[in-house]
């Protein structure tokens, strides 16, 4: 193993792209806290309020206010949805939070994450009503998935209810998602 040691790395005049490591895995550390090209784009957003759901439909949980929007790739006006317009691999997560009001009980929650208007992956939760009045839930699915550069990611959600009208709740439904690869 040999070590360099120098003030300045510089590209040739003419140049704009530096490549350290390209035939092996390494992690470079800037001082300057610049990114190295994995990580980004990469977005934290969360609905500000609570939505209204009718039992049993699956809603797209409008996530409106943004935490973290890296590269701006984030739509939290009108589609809710991110598009990195940069391919390669991405980890995406995302919290459901649900609430009934005092006359319902909540019998199951379920989150979802679609790629392009079709379902990647998705989790429920299951509540024992019988013994318990349930009034909230919480439900995070997860996936690592390929995206191109025209592709997009939603969130959906279903709340089912034994009765009444409940909600996604404010600020318990949330997303994170990041480049992680080529």
């Amino acid at each position: 193993m040999s070590k360099l040691e120098t003030n300045t790395i510089d590209t040739i005049s003419g140049t704009s792209n530096l490549t350290i490591g390209s035939t092996n895995s390494s992690t470079v550390t800037f001082e300057s806290g610049a990114a190295t090209g994995h990580m980004y784009p990469a977005f934290s957003v969360y609905a500000s309020a609570d939505l209204a759901v009718t039992t049993s439909v699956l809603t797209k949980v409008q996530m409106n206010t943004e935490i973290l929007d890296t590269d701006s790739k984030f739509d939290n006006v009108t589609n809710y949805r991110f598009t990195p317009t940069i391919a390669g691999k991405y980890f995406i997560t995302f919290t459901l939070g649900s609430d009934a009001n005092t006359v319902t009980s909540i019998e199951q929650t379920r989150a979802a994450i679609y790629k392009n208007g079709s379902l990647i992956t998705g989790t429920y939760s299951i509540s024992d009503t019988r013994n318990n009045f349930v009034t909230g839930e919480s439900v995070t699915t997860s996936v690592i998935v390929d995206l191109g550069v025209s592709d997009y990611i939603e969130f959906f959600g279903m709340v089912i209810f034994n009765s009444g009208q409940g909600n996604f709740r404010g600020n318990g439904c949330m997303a994170q998602g990041y480049r992680i690869g080529a």
